[in-house]
């Protein structure tokens, strides 16, 4: 068969050669095929016939009317779900293998004769006009601190004209991470952009108890900074294309910088957000000129930052709980019956009697979690240690895998009431001399035998130092031995 390219060449060749013979040669053909070409003037590939006429009976000729009326009436009709309804109506008809031509049928169908689909107006962007943010949720990046999964989300935020981008580690969709997230960036980047526009926010209403108390307040944020709100329609992220598009690009230059840096774990979170603003940085570098346009429009920030902090006044309960956001947090049992003032941030939760801050906690992710200090409580229990065994909170009071076992030690010594009472004691001392001695003399005792109250006390008081856990050593492989293995060669010790 001739190519388009070997007739382009007789074309070319016919006017430097004298015989059209030659030119046929040169060019990979027939003297006649030549002659053909010259003559029609047209290449090989626009001479060919289209193929329009079917070389087998449609096996759906019969059944087509039927489909097209179901697919009029819903149009988002998959072909195999009607390839599957034909087969159950009619067994044995039609085959699995002919499913192929009924999707072929149909998409013919949908592109003739369907409804219109939803056309998408790529949009050009002025300097200074739109920023976009959202969370994103950060599991798949298997980021560790001190070789413990770190769960979290970061806030992200973009220009959407020049892409500059920044983010915040928080740990939950709420409005205290959105605010913090929101003025981190305003004022790392020095400036503030006419519009702000975010998804829904369903996630971030639903840690509220109540949807006006987060429009007041994200409405609050805005119109301290002179900005615009505008919210997506729901399920149509494409409208929040830029954010999305620069989630999946900065957690893949996340991911590939983790993979040169050599390793997933870090120190401590500081030291995990030092890492994400060196990034940031990477990631800016190339978009100078494009944020120097941006820069000369943007409006002027406030003379400070907006206190989003949210305040709430709750009564502590005789269990020494306080309910926060549908979670409950222990306070010291000295403040029951008193009202405490909480100030709730993006990752602590304060607690505040008058003018003094008594209590400042770890925020909970979530709802219906709990979280009991034992140092608050510990007192009431030693005196009533029969409320221990049933204490719905009571697997908070084992601050380490050491304290479980010693625990479990004392029941199956003493059986439950008296284990309860001596661990208990156990744990009153950890709260007046420091939990790691404790720990220490109880993973002693549990190992030499004779652990109780009075024998922990002696080994405190008696200052007996405690044997150091036992390392395991293991002694460096040589490479060579695999190099070796894979070339046959005889391995030497």
């Amino acid at each position: 068969m001739v190519s388009d390219q070997q007739v382009k060449r007789l074309w070319r060749l016919i006017r430097e050669e004298l015989t059209l013979e030659v030119a046929a040669a040169k060019a990979g053909m027939d003297a006649k095929t030549a002659r053909k070409y010259l003559r029609d003037r047209r290449l090989p590939s626009e001479m060919k016939q289209k193929h329009e006429w079917r070389t087998r009976p449609d096996p759906f000729a019969a059944v087509w009317e039927e489909m097209r009326q179901r697919l009029e009436v819903e149009p988002g009709l998959q072909a195999k779900t009607l390839f599957e309804h034909l087969q159950q109506i009619e067994p044995g008809r039609f085959a699995d293998g002919q499913l192929r031509t009924l999707q072929r049928k149909i998409k013919q169908w949908r592109a003739t004769e369907g409804p219109a689909k939803e056309v998408y107006f790529a949009q050009q962007h002025q300097p200074g006009e739109l920023c976009q943010s959202d969370f994103t949720h950060c599991r798949e990046l298997g980021v560790t601190i001190g070789g413990e999964a770190f769960p979290h989300l970061i806030y992200h935020f973009v220009l959407s004209y020049s892409n500059w981008e920044t983010g915040t580690v928080c740990y939950s969709e709420s409005f205290e991470s959105l605010s913090e997230g929101l003025q981190k960036a305003l004022w790392e980047l020095g400036g503030v952009p006419r519009e702000h526009r975010t998804d829904r926010m369903s996630a971030a209403v639903n840690n509220l108890t109540d949807r006006k108390e987060f429009t007041r307040s994200y409405d609050a944020l805005l119109a301290h900074y002179g900005v615009e709100g505008q919210k997506i329609q729901a399920g149509r992220a494409n409208e929040n294309g830029d954010i999305e598009q620069r989630h999946y690009r900065f957690k893949q230059a996340v991911a590939q910088a983790l993979m040169m840096r050599g390793s997933r774990d870090f120190p401590s979170v500081a030291d995990y957000e030092e890492f994400l603003r060196k990034l940031f940085a990477r990631l800016n570098a190339g978009r100078r000129a494009r944020l120097a346009e941006e820069m000369r429009v943007l409006r002027r920030l406030p003379e400070r930052r907006l206190d989003t902090t949210r305040r709430m006044n709750v009564r502590v309960s005789p269990g020494s709980l306080i309910p926060v956001h549908r979670n409950m947090y222990s306070v010291h049992s000295r403040l029951i019956g008193e009202l405490v003032e909480v100030r709730l941030k993006s990752d602590t939760v304060e607690v505040w009697y008058g003018d003094r801050k008594v209590e400042e906690l770890p925020r909970l992710r979530g709802r219906g979690k709990h979280r009991v200090d034992y140092r608050h409580i510990i007192d009431w229990l030693v005196r009533k240690p029969g409320a221990f065994e049933n204490y719905r909170y009571r697997e908070e009071l084992f601050p380490t895998s050491w304290f479980r076992m010693s625990y479990d030690a004392l029941r199956d010594q003493w059986g439950p009431r008296r284990g309860a009472k001596e661990y208990l004691q156990i744990l009153a001392l950890a709260a007046r001399r420091g939990e790691s001695l404790v720990e220490e003399a109880v993973r002693v005792l549990l190992k030499e035998g004779g652990l109780t109250a009075a024998t922990v006390t002696q080994m405190l008081e008696g200052n007996v130092p405690c044997a150091p856990i036992t390392a395991v050593e293991v002694e460096p492989v040589s490479l060579a031995v695999f190099d070796e293995l894979l070339s046959g060669g005889e391995v030497t010790a």
